[in-house]
């Protein structure tokens, strides 16, 4: 008899535990089946690279067929589940619903941007966690140079030069200092906005960036970045967001057409529909050290939808990191693969091994066992270990042929907002309709027909 594995997330915990079971299992003794909205796993840490032109967005992405031999992936979203009949629900692409039966389940279905109920937010502001919001956010700083390029009021063209980063972390900070990065590379090609510049300014409402790295770290990449010209306002918050403007908490507004919101995340929604124990704090779902969910046969839960007792200190969910996502991958594939044999499940046991703070081409900050890098050293290290990372040695490849040609070539100033979204073929004008429905969707002014 085969046993009927279930995964419900295609992520890096995800993907990580079918290419583990792939290879503990002895080939049909199991059927796996993963179940993911996208047929990719994205590698997040890339995400600002990509955003910035260092590297091609399909390189930042690894398709899940490529890495999955032995495992039927099925692209879809996962709707709730049945505990008590051993049934994960999932709705395929073109709506249907499927009901899959398992005998053992493991559930990685991620997080999403966790949002606070701040007047304009939901409207206006732009987010940095997924693929599209990535490159939504270059195209917008790219249209925005040719906006105020075109623009010949100085104060009219403020807003469109300035950028205004909401969070700290990881995402905030990799992603502001990749932008700004890239904005400076292309300002020679605008002479305005180059005589005028551009402002960037990160609000954080903790009393430091970055609490998950050391402070004298955070202290190196806080004066790193305010060399560069970055307004760092920590114990701040965001009041309200328009089309054209940003308050801050104590009154100040802040003239700007873009806000990229990078202020955490919470568990995915659909941790609410799997009839799982779910942290009071957290909202994650409830594991033991085994990752295995207490109380409910045959169920586990990783990555960023579980609260996983953090080895160092079990009153804490560890971090949620992919360095961490990876590992509980690994530890949940081989409890699976035990119970399926009558094993004892072993404890999830990692302390992260290192930090990384990309800060541009040339420019990061780490610590590594115990000892602390900077500048170049550090940008070295921390694309070493994205290299090692990343799954499969065709991606490898790629990485190593964008970043080696960014080395010694400009960063390309396309924007390609209108790309996938062509318009009719019967449409006289596709160009101009194209166009103002791009604007459209920026809240931007289209331009006069003549």
């Amino acid at each position: 008899m085969a046993w009927n594995i279930v995964i419900a997330g295609g992520g890096f915990g995800g993907l990580e535990a079918a290419r583990k079971l792939e290879r503990l299992l002895p080939r049909h003794s199991a059927r796996l089946t993963l179940v993911s909205d996208q047929n990719f796993m994205l590698y997040t840490p890339l995400l600002p690279g990509a955003a910035a032109g260092t590297l091609e967005p399909r390189h930042a992405v690894v398709p899940l067929r490529e890495q999955l031999r032995d495992t039927d992936v099925r692209l879809g979203s996962v709707s709730g589940a049945d505990p008590q009949r051993k049934v994960l629900q999932m709705t395929t692409g073109d709506g249907r619903e499927l009901e899959l039966p398992y005998d053992q389940l493991i559930v990685a279905v991620g997080s999403v941007s966790r949002t606070l109920p701040i007047p304009g937010l939901a409207e206006h502001a732009v987010g940095m966690k997924t693929l599209p919001e990535a490159i939504a956010l270059r195209n917008r700083l790219l249209q925005s140079l040719e906006v105020a390029e075109g623009i010949d009021d100085p104060a009219a063209r403020e807003a469109w030069l300035t950028f205004v980063f909401v969070g700290a972390g990881y995402a905030g900070l990799e992603g502001l200092a990749e932008l700004q990065d890239f904005a400076t590379d292309l300002l020679d090609r605008y002479p305005r906005c180059r005589v005028q510049g551009v402002r960037f300014v990160l609000v954080e409402a903790r009393d430091r960036v970055m609490p998950e790295i050391p402070e004298s770290l955070a202290s190196f990449a806080t004066d790193e970045l305010q060399a560069r010209g970055i307004e760092i306002r920590t114990g701040t918050t965001i009041d309200a967001i328009t089309e054209s403007t940003a308050t801050l908490a104590g009154g100040e507004v802040v003239p700007t057409r873009t806000v990229v919101w990078t202020a955490g995340v919470k568990p995915s929604p659909v941790v609410q529909r799997l009839g799982l124990p779910l942290h009071e704090q957290s909202g994650r779902i409830v594991v033991e050290r085994t990752l295995r969910v207490p109380g409910v046969d045959g169920v586990w839960a990783i990555g960023d939808a579980a609260h996983v007792p953090d080895p160092r200190d079990l009153t804490k969910p560890a971090p949620p990191t992919a360095q961490h996502a990876i590992r509980q991958g690994r530890k949940v594939a081989q409890n699976v693969a035990g119970a399926l044999s009558g094993s004892r499940p072993k404890d999830f046991r990692y302390k992260t091994l290192g930090v990384f703070v990309d800060l541009g081409r040339g420019k990061a900050v780490a610590s590594t066992l115990g000892l602390r890098w900077s500048g170049v050293p550090a940008w070295f290290l921390a694309r070493t270990y994205h290299l090692l990372s990343m799954p499969g040695l065709t991606r490898k490849i790629r990485l190593v042929a964008d970043w080696t040609v960014g080395l010694f070539f400009g960063r390309d100033g396309s924007e390609l907002g209108r790309l996938g979204h062509p318009g009719r073929l019967d449409t006289p004008d596709r160009i101009a309709l194209e166009r103002d429905a791009a604007a459209a969707e920026r809240d931007v002014e289209p331009p006069a027909k003549t």
